[in-house]
């Protein structure tokens, strides 16, 4: 249970988003089992933008981007336990499915 960040290309190293901070981000989601893709941003041709660490994402999501710093492209690869858990999402993501999101951070704001 939990998370396992894997850095594919790194960050400036010096930035890094804080609680309440304003994000603009990148990613790409799909099951663990399968590698299906279930949403990207990238498909979508418009970057994500959120608050981080006050439970407007997925848990997985409020602790791995809080690790990565500004321009890191990571793979997030995360237990159901910090995704949907036993509920699933939107008839797309079954229940107790473990995700792995590849994620840019583009802006901190």
């Amino acid at each position: 249970m939990g998370l396992t960040k894997q850095v594919i290309t790194p960050g400036d190293g010096l930035n890094y988003p804080k609680r309440g901070d304003r994000l603009t981000m990148h990613y790409v989601g799909k099951l663990a089992s399968n590698e299906m893709v279930f949403d990207s941003s990238v498909r979508k041709g418009r970057p994500f933008v959120f608050t981080i660490g006050i439970g407007a994402v997925i848990r997985g999501w409020d602790e791995g981007v809080m690790q990565m710093s500004l321009g890191e492209k990571s793979v997030l690869y995360l237990t159901s336990d910090l995704c949907y858990g036993k509920e699933g999402a939107g008839g797309v993501i079954p229940p107790n499915c473990d995700l792995n999101f590849e994620v840019q951070l583009l802006k901190i704001n």
